[in-house]
């Protein structure tokens, strides 16, 4: 019994063991304080990553019918497949809720690392003209922090991570800690130039998460391509290898897996959390773990789900929502729009096994910026993700001879697709389904969340600049997408408990801490004000890093 993790009184609990639980983990451990680890699934090994793996070694060639039975949800992520399906959550086990006409998909998984497993990547950092969009434009209210305040953060979160990119001295996207980027392609860089010289635009190697040289130990990118399978060398950055690794080797942090939180419990009469109830994956039983300060990790959703599910007598609709914000301002990146061509006289020849760089290019905003001014059809603006690469085999055009033909001639494709920033709206929320339970018995979410006027107009917009951009630089046969998909398909969701100065207004403090109750942290992407435009995990886990900091500087303090 004395060797027994429930037994002891923690300093901090965190709950998620993902991008930012990794590093709460890490940073309050390396700090010297005693860590509670949960994680809701199963540790992962490497012997699990099937990145080599032929499809022919399948056992369905990449059609499980098991994928739909169980994870009809899940399947629309690009990511989820019969080599990795099981470490997404099994979706009649952890059902949702939805408005029929409003839509979300909600993407997630429950093994060690979460979707640090199979996430794409993209690191981008948010400038001024973010957190403090609202006094350029009127909408909503600003972060109650700049980008000074985040800037260190970014700084150690980078150094530590690994992020592969170039500097492009535009305020837009502030410039990181970079390791050399990936080369473009030849199509890359005549859209590249032509972009700048045309449009004054700027167009850059996506900074990612990747490695290409030797860093913290772990070895560059051999271009093998299906990084959402795994990776062997640990090339790109996923948390069970790297920050929760460095945690548990301290001596300080205990990995409890197979944990699924709650609630988060409470000392009514210290108006502290006092720990967190968890039931065990596998046999359902109910469990608790005690700890001076509960930090939640679990992903925008999931932990608003906690806190909604943490009701007392003194908090009824939700704990820490004295605000009534709790829930409130879901937001996910809109996407849908962009536009799609061929460089002809570019030629791709064809490869038995050519490399597969493992990202694409980046397009910075352009629209509602301090250079270009307030443009007329919608606030904030969007980034584009896309590629121009040699297209192939089954890219190729006919039938026969013809096919035949084509594919050794090769085509030259290239693409952008948008991402538009998604607005802070109170009527786009969650709360807990009144009906519903998981396979564990813990009330489960409703979600209610649509992209309005707003995200409509921006990516019709984004289309016709996509086709404008690629047509200035010689593309044929272009074709352009306006639609707009529906909420949770950029797998980008914030918000739910944001940040604020006034307890009325908001869920947390700028160091991401309870106004309510002091000694509960909310680490993750719920504490977004804003979405802007750019991918959110690089800022989440400088968040996460500066929130944690905070919270160990506080224990020096005696204060928590």
């Amino acid at each position: 019994m004395a060797n027994d993790p429930l037994q002891q009184i923690y300093d901090v609990i965190v709950v998620g063991s993902g991008a930012t639980g990794g590093w709460a983990a890490k940073r309050l451990s390396e700090a010297g304080l005693k860590v509670a680890l949960l994680e809701a699934g199963r540790t992962v090994t490497p012997r699990e990553f099937t990145e080599h793996m032929p499809v022919f070694q399948l056992k369905y060639r990449g059609r499980d019918p098991e994928i739909a039975k169980t994870r009809p949800i899940q399947q629309q992520c690009y990511a989820c497949m019969e080599y990795n399906y099981e470490w997404f959550v099994n979706d009649l086990e952890n059902p949702y809720s939805t408005p029929t006409d409003r839509p979300f998909t909600w993407q997630r998984l429950r093994v060690l690392g979460g979707r640090s497993l199979v996430w794409g990547r993209h690191s981008y950092r948010l400038s001024d003209v973010d957190f403090k969009a609202a006094s350029r434009d009127g909408f909503d209210v600003d972060w109650p922090i700049s980008y000074a305040d985040l800037a260190p953060y970014y700084d150690i979160v980078e150094r530590y991570v690994g992020i592969s990119g170039a500097a492009e001295k535009n305020p837009m996207l502030p410039d990181g800690q970079f390791l050399p980027p990936m080369k473009m392609s030849c199509g890359e860089v005549r859209l590249r130039d032509s972009m700048q010289k045309k449009f004054g635009r700027t167009l850059t190697m996506g900074r990612v998460a990747i490695l290409t040289q030797p860093h913290n130990g772990r070895a560059p990118c051999h271009y093998c391509g299906p990084c959402e399978r795994g990776c062997f060398t640990f090339s790109y950055f996923s948390s069970p290898f790297t920050t929760v690794k460095d945690a548990v080797k301290t001596g300080n942090c205990t990995l409890i897996t197979d944990a699924i939180v709650s609630h988060v419990d409470m000392d009514t009469a210290s108006n502290k959390a006092s720990g967190v109830t968890f039931v065990t994956r596998a046999t359902k039983e109910t469990k608790q773990v005690r700890g001076k300060a509960v930090v939640l990790c679990a992903q925008a959703l999931e932990s608003t789900r906690i806190l909604l599910n943490s009701s007392t007598r003194e908090y009824p609709k939700g704990l820490g929502n004295s605000s009534g914000m709790l829930g409130h301002h879901l937001m996910d990146h809109v996407v849908g729009g962009g536009a799609s061509g061929t460089f002809e006289d570019l030629q791709g020849k064809p490869s038995a096994s050519p490399p597969h760089r493992p990202t694409g290019i980046y397009a910075v905003r352009f629209r509602n910026t301090p250079a270009t001014g307030k443009y007329p059809h919608f606030i904030r603006g969007y980034g584009y993700q896309g590629s121009s690469m040699p297209s192939f085999d089954f890219g190729a055009p006919g039938i026969g001879a013809t096919y035949k033909r084509a594919v050794k001639q090769g085509t030259y494709d290239v693409s952008l697709g948008a991402f538009g920033e998604s607005l802070a709206r109170f009527d786009n929320f969650c709360e807990i389904d009144p009906y519903l339970k998981d396979a564990w018995g813990i009330p489960a979410l409703r979600i209610s969340m649509a992209h309005g006027a707003n995200e409509k107009a921006m990516m019709q917009d984004a289309a016709v600049s996509a086709a404008e951009m690629l047509e200035a630089a010689g593309a044929k046969n272009i074709r352009i997408t306006t639609g707009t998909e529906m909420p949770g398909m950029a797998i980008h969701e914030v918000g739910t408990a944001r940040m604020g100065t006034d307890p009325k207004k908001s869920v947390l403090n700028p160091f991401s801490q309870s106004h309510d109750v002091s000694n509960v942290v909310v680490a993750d992407g719920s504490c977004f004000v804003s979405s802007a435009c750019q991918n959110p995990t690089l800022t989440m886990m400088a968040l996460a890093v500066r929130a944690c900091d905070h919270l160990a500087e506080r224990f020096r303090r005696n204060e928590v």
